[in-house]
């Protein structure tokens, strides 16, 4: 089952339980896939999984960085929505993994490529990212990737 289609259904639960705030979460990433599916002109067709998994990586990145700027000026109530937003997208991505698991796999990559130096950082986060889309924040792979080509 596509992306799309699970979200319409959650959307329609949410609607007949009468979850305003699950709902709302549903209709942003309802509207960002949208809004990728006439932007690339996919037209009908399917938006591919890859691209999926961006736009939802990107929407819990916006809610989180709201969420900080919330907290950051005393707005708690409003900082609490956008977390639980965040959390609902997270439910449809899938299962991050955790440090360590990211550094071995970097490791393996640092291997097959025979990286050695920050000149070859490029080549080991191209990799990296196809591996782990979806799988992990790029920050984070960016950052185990500097820490291991510098040590």
């Amino acid at each position: 089952m596509s992306l799309e289609i699970l979200i319409n259904n959650d959307i329609k639960k949410a609607m007949l339980n009468r979850d305003k705030q699950r709902l709302e979460s549903l209709r942003a990433i309802k509207s960002a896939l949208l809004m990728e599916k006439t932007g690339v002109g996919i037209g009908g067709a399917e938006i591919p999984k890859e691209v999926e998994l961006k736009v939802l990586q990107k929407l819990v990145k916006q809610r989180k960085e709201s969420a900080e700027i919330y907290k950051s000026q005393g707005r708690d109530d409003l900082a609490e929505v956008e977390l639980f937003q965040s959390e609902i997208i997270e439910n449809y991505l899938p299962e991050q993994l955790s440090e360590d698991e990211i550094k071995a796999l970097i490791q393996n990559i640092i291997t097959e490529t025979g990286a050695s130096t920050m000149k070859d950082m490029g080549r080991v986060m191209g990799m990296a990212s196809k591996q782990l889309a979806g799988k992990a924040d790029n920050r984070t792979v960016s950052t185990i990737v500097k820490q291991l080509l510098s040590s």
